[in-house]
């Protein structure tokens, strides 16, 4: 049987409701023998065939077990018209092709079912459909080979999060709302608790590393770590982060490209489900709770060739040439990035000063306030990585990443220079010098502004299309077109007596 989890919601632990602790859940898998073996094995039921959609949502549809063969073989149709970013209604059907090595045995569902993700061909042609994130990911992964720069890029995502126990939202003409709840925030010092309050709230700005009763959420990471070991997703470290309302990081081992874009989208499902058999909900959305921090997605980022690191050096904090020319393509093209990066209206209530908000275009080793940070934990070579802060999780890591790698790689291509880095409080900088500084941008307008002057780093070696490009921007501006036609609480606070 597939082993599930229940959550015990007054102690705040997960029970194991079957044995199981010995079962493979993410196996080895390199062929569809391996992959039709091990699901007899397990006694799997249902295969559930999941994909990425264009704005970076997760997708499934399911067969029974017997239908895997044929699938294997020739892949499952689908519906291509009814996908965000996807095909026009005359040319709709579309295949699911599964990366057996991707499969795992999903927890979260009734009969033992094994996941796997997949990429879309077009039928006709049998080609890598254009306009799915994941083929665009294949593409930059074939560019850096094809460069003869490195054959190798590792990417490492810090997903932030917020660990609710109660959302409400709703809007109409006559109206609009919405409310989050947390009951670790400290707005809740005066609730009425069932059980009496004990008044351990994090304050705001102080939810960086407090132990119990103040971190009530240990538990409920705890658990989400377990259930990604399960699925093949390695973690490092995991903590309750810098706000209050329940603001949590889980850190993934970093991996390559494809593999870690894949994994991410395995983090933000196992994440959303765990927290539901507790009784609590998640949010990605960089900034759902007013003056404490947001949540972004720090990417770190390293290339390597024949197994050895390349941006490893006696260079600025122990960095290589190349790893600083691939910081300046970062910040070269940093703008246009944002819009990849940084893809929602509420992604730029982020990235606004303050808050340790990473909007400087410059690098440093210790100044967080900077879109690019390099790490100085180790002094081993193998370690050595810059960090990019600006990401949110928000974003669909197919296309950020393989955007912030065709970055770098044009600062290398063009040996680009960086300029000075700044290691002093920009908070204490003067403002004549501060004025100097380059911002990102501040809107996701500025940022598609940004993108339709600067994309020929991304379509030049035809990973990008162009024409996927301009569908991606023409949707980012109804987006927020949408969001500026609407009168927002705020705006009655300030105006209504006007």
């Amino acid at each position: 049987m597939n082993p599930t989890l229940l959550a015990d919601k007054s102690a705040g632990t997960v029970i194991p409701l079957s044995a199981g602790s010995d079962l493979e859940f993410r196996p080895a898998i390199k062929n569809a023998k391996d992959l039709l073996a091990f699901a007899k094995k397990h006694r799997v039921t249902m295969v559930d065939y999941t994909f990425v959609d264009v704005p970076g949502t997760l997708q499934h549809t399911s067969k029974p077990l017997h239908e895997l063969e044929g699938v294997l073989s020739g892949g499952a149709g689908f519906d291509g018209s009814s996908i965000r970013g996807f095909q026009q209604i005359e040319e709709s059907d579309m295949l699911l092709i599964p990366d057996v090595t991707s499969a795992y045995l999903d927890t979260f569902l009734g009969e033992p079912t094994l996941s796997v993700l997949c990429d879309v061909k077009d039928p006709v042609s049998t080609s890598f459909y254009d306009r799915s994130p994941r083929t665009i990911a294949r593409r930059a992964v074939e560019a850096l080979e094809k460069s003869g720069i490195a054959d190798t890029a590792y990417f490492g995502p810090e997903a932030e999060f917020f660990i609710l126990d109660n959302v409400q939202y709703g809007e109409g003409p006559e109206g609009a709302f919405y409310k989050v709840d947390s009951n670790e925030a400290i707005w809740n010092t005066g609730k009425e608790e069932t059980g009496g309050n004990m008044g351990y709230k994090i304050r705001h700005k102080e939810g960086y590393f407090p132990t119990s009763p103040m971190d009530s959420q240990q538990g409920v990471r705890a658990a989400m770590v377990r259930e990604m070991e399960r699925a093949g997703i390695e973690i490092e470290t995991f903590h309750h982060e810098v706000a209050t309302g329940g603001q949590a990081e889980i850190d993934m081992r970093f991996d390559t490209l494809i593999t870690m874009a894949d994994k991410l989208m395995r983090y933000k499902y196992i994440v959303r489900n765990v927290a539901k058999r507790f009784g609590k909900t998640v949010t990605f959305m960089p900034k759902p709770v007013f003056g404490d921090n947001g949540s972004g997605m720090h990417v770190h980022q390293s290339l390597w060739l024949n197994g050895k690191p390349l941006f490893s050096g006696s260079e600025y904090a122990a960095l290589s040439p190349m790893a600083l020319h691939y910081i300046a393509g970062l910040l070269a093209h940093a703008p246009a990035l944002c819009a990849l990066c940084n893809p929602t209206t509420n992604s730029y209530k982020r990235l606004v000063p303050g808050f340790e908000a990473p909007v400087n275009l410059i690098y440093s080793a210790r100044n967080r306030s900077a879109a690019i940070r390099i790490p100085m934990y180790s002094t081993n070579p193998k370690t050595k990585r810059i960090e990019f802060r600006m990401p949110d999780a928000t974003c669909n890591p197919y296309l950020a990443f393989s955007a912030l790698l065709l970055a770098g790689l044009d600062g290398i291509k063009r040996k680009l220079d960086p300029g000075a880095h700044t290691d002093e409080n920009l908070y204490h900088m003067e403002p004549s010098r501060l004025a100097k500084i380059k911002h990102a941008p501040g809107s996701l307008n500025e940022a598609l502004d940004a993108l339709e002057k600067d994309q020929a780093f991304l379509t030049k070696d035809g990973v990008f299309s162009e024409d996927f490009l301009k569908g991606y921007i023409e949707g980012k501006r109804a987006e927020a077109a949408e969001e500026a036609m609407r009168p927002t609480p705020h705006e009655f606070y300030k105006y209504f007596d006007a």
